[in-house]
């Protein structure tokens, strides 16, 4: 029997042998396919007014690298991706331009905005809007759900088309895009001191946090979760809202609404100090642009190059 075992092995390592002898031959061809996407108008008008302008990228087209895996996600509807290129160019990247110079928004808008369709949804309840990923993409989520926001309101900003625009959409944008900047230039160590002692975490989408933010001196349920979330609530909501709006919270917020304008004073400090932006200029300007939208004086759906 070992006799019969040696022989078995002893011919195993001859085939093996024989194997390593013989060579494969390489083809000039590679086994590596790469899928490439002919470019269609929407390609082009943002290669003119994306790409070249500002040397960013706006990939509406669903791509797994870019894509979160822990979360289901859908591609965006190509029509309404048009329509969200346009809101962005106008709304956000002109707005910096006008206020700012164009200087400042080659130089700090982040070289990315990543679509797609769907909303990202957390075991908590809450859904992420976007994220700002090291200063360089901004992703966008919900892109299918824009229609309805434009024109019906959507989910708890039903029946006001713009608040719905601005709450899902717009100020997610200007949120994220502040986070890009406090990357660039920290902002005060006593903007935290203000509410310190208030930041509840992931806790902030519960009760009574859920309802009660403003009294506690936050600007919104979601400000409660940390200073850099509040920082970011504090710019994005100032700029997409006007004067009687901010002056209602602050009423609504009680005695704490005095917490809530002390953040501001150092909001309008930073942007001042920090990028030679005056907060309420931009402000304007955002709002100024955001009438347009609404009363059709900007064609959210054209692709012709001018």
């Amino acid at each position: 029997m070992k006799q019969y075992i040696h022989i078995l092995l002893a011919a195993a390592a001859a085939v093996t042998l024989l194997g390593s002898c013989v060579k494969d031959e390489l083809k000039e061809e590679s086994v590596i396919k790469v899928t490439e996407t002919e470019k269609n108008d929407f390609d082009r008008w943002l290669e003119a007014n994306f790409l070249l302008p500002y040397n960013i990228a706006f990939k509406y087209r669903f791509e797994m690298n870019e894509s979160n895996m822990n979360y289901f996600e859908v591609p965006a509807k190509e029509d309404w991706s048009v329509v969200m290129a346009h809101l962005v160019k106008y709304l956000c990247v002109e707005s910096y331009d006008e206020v700012a110079g164009i200087a400042f928004t080659r130089t700090y808008f982040p070289k990315m905005f990543f679509l797609t369709g769907t909303w990202e949804y957390r075991n908590n309840g809450t859904i992420i809007l976007g994220t700002a990923e090291g200063g360089k993409k901004i992703f966008l989520a919900g892109i299918n759900f824009l229609e309805e926001a434009m024109t019906s309101g959507y989910g708890d900003r039903k029946g006001d088309p713009q608040e719905s625009l601005n709450h899902y959409y717009i100020k997610t944008i200007h949120h994220e895009f502040t986070h890009i900047l406090n990357q660039q230039k920290e902002y005060p160590v006593e903007f935290q001191m203000v509410t310190g002692g208030a930041y509840v975490a992931d806790s902030w989408s519960e009760s009574p946090y859920d309802k009660e933010y403003l009294k506690n001196g936050f600007i919104t349920a979601y400000a409660q979760h940390s200073d850099t979330e509040d920082f970011a609530e504090m710019v994005s909501e100032y700029i997409t809202h006007n004067e009687a709006w901010w002056a209602e919270q602050i009423t609504n917020a009680g005695e704490k609404g005095r917490l809530i304008n002390a953040k501001l004073d150092v909001v309008r400090s930073y942007m001042r100090d920090s990028f030679n932006i005056d907060l309420d200029q931009l402000r304007a300007t955002v709002l100024r642009r955001q009438k347009d939208v609404f009363d059709g004086q900007v064609d959210l759906h054209s692709v012709t190059i001018q």
